[in-house]
């Protein structure tokens, strides 16, 4: 029987036609991310790249796979290695530069390279050079614009970039003069801190914790209290996300073990991430109690600091309270809650609106309003084709689920049709 060997060409496209890497070249740069990842049982090399694009291996095991992903931010159907590899050839632009132009005099050599994802070889890195300090503001404006960014676009649309930007700023750190380490360590644990945010709203909680161990161990170096304190609230978030409210509530708690010490808006993050943990847990009075204690703390807060969302999301706490409502049960209170969140947050916040509109379904469906709930569900759906976002997907598996009752019903019918095009997650 003949052997199936159809070439990968999407694989190929992506390492010649978006990375511009020689087959050895991207065989260095995934064995470099195995060990970020922790895999210790891994090699790869340019013979093992040219089996996977010549059909030889027609589907890489799942640890490469894995290591991929994490490397290009790409799904394994877009780099032709999910269940059913495609046959025909993708065309990829060339890398794109970054979306802010830079005074690149200043940067230290190879940096245009690493910019857009390509190794830079080790000759090139061998003698240390100036970093300059402005960079460290060129990245925090660039992390300010993917804040922005991701409302409106969703997770998929990012990662690469800021995977490659962060990456970029790992490799400055190391040629960095003490002070300037310390504070483009700081902007490196955001930008860690937030691809591990769009991993969490992609569906992918191992390169999302991944990314979070790199936010703290950047934290540290920075020799930052508050970055350490901001990177142990977004690992609580994760924690969130996975439904283990005890850890949640448990690193929330050792950061406010020096709340005094901390800023307003550090103070309120933590707080409504530990009311998080608090509702996973069943407990009202303490849900409420930290967001009460919150919302006396966000009316001091008048800037924006390590990326947290309290003055760049409309309604922030309230938003949190409608939240944990939904998961206490509390299903006319959080109803009420997003009647007023809604309607004033259309715009840029796509996604965001996509997600609050789930949740508002199922407080609908828990109220026995099936029409409600079904006209909210056009809103998620639309937002989760449209930004990638799992999150929402999630919300709307759950909403299936809450919707059972009519399931025989027409409006039932016109859920499950709604929701054809998604893949649902619980």
């Amino acid at each position: 029987m003949a052997i199936d060997r159809t070439p990968n060409t999407r694989l190929r496209a992506v390492r010649e036609a978006r990375r511009q890497q020689s087959r050895s070249e991207f065989a260095n740069d995934l064995q470099a991310t195995a060990a970020r990842l922790g895999e210790r049982q891994v090699s790869v090399d340019a013979r093992l790249v040219a089996r996977w694009e010549d059909g030889d291996t027609r589907r890489p095991r799942a640890i490469y796979r894995r290591i991929l992903v994490a490397l290009t931010g790409m799904t394994e159907a877009e780099l032709g290695i999910g269940p059913n590899p495609p046959s025909q050839p993708v065309t990829y632009p060339p890398p794109m530069p970054t979306v802010e132009p830079v005074d690149r005099r200043q940067f230290v050599s190879g940096t245009a390279l690493a910019i857009s994802g390509v190794a830079v070889p080790s000759t090139m890195r061998t003698k240390r050079t100036r970093v300059d300090p402005a960079l460290i503001d060129y990245f925090e404006r660039q992390l300010a614009g993917h804040y922005t960014a991701d409302m409106m676009l969703g997770p998929r649309a990012l990662i690469g970039t800021v995977t490659a930007q962060l990456n970029l700023i790992t490799r400055l750190i190391d040629d960095a003069e003490a002070g300037v380490r310390h504070r483009l360590s700081a902007a490196g644990s955001a930008f860690a801190a937030f691809a591990g945010w769009l991993y969490l709203d992609a569906g992918d909680i191992a390169l999302a914790a991944h990314w979070h161990g790199v936010a703290t161990e950047l934290a540290h170096r920075s020799g930052n209290a508050q970055a350490v304190a901001c990177s142990l609230v977004d690992r609580a978030m994760a924690h969130t996300d996975a439904g283990a409210g005890g850890a949640a509530v448990d690193l929330c708690a050792n950061v406010l073990g020096v709340e005094r010490q901390l800023p307003p808006e550090l103070r309120v993050f933590a707080l409504q991430q530990q009311a998080h943990g608090a509702s996973l847990l069943g407990n009202r009075p303490e849900t409420d109690r930290l967001l009460d204690h919150a919302e006396r703390i966000i009316r001091t807060v008048d800037v924006e600091q390590w990326g947290t969302a309290c003055l760049r999301t409309p309604h922030y706490l309230q938003v949190q309270r409608a939240t944990c409502y939904g998961r206490l049960g509390l299903h006319a209170e959080a109803d009420q809650l997003w009647q007023h969140i809604i309607p004033s947050s259309a715009g840029p916040a796509r996604r965001d609106v996509g997600v609050w509109s789930a949740r508002r379904a199922r407080a609908k469906a828990a109220l026995g309003e099936p029409e409600a709930a079904l006209d909210l569900a056009h809103v998620a759906v639309d937002a989760a084709l449209g930004t990638g976002s799992i999150r929402t997907v999630r919300e709307l598996a759950s909403l299936k689920a809450d919707m059972q009752a009519w399931h025989d019903h027409s409006i039932g019918r016109d859920l499950a049709a709604l929701l054809t095009p998604l893949t649902l997650e619980t």
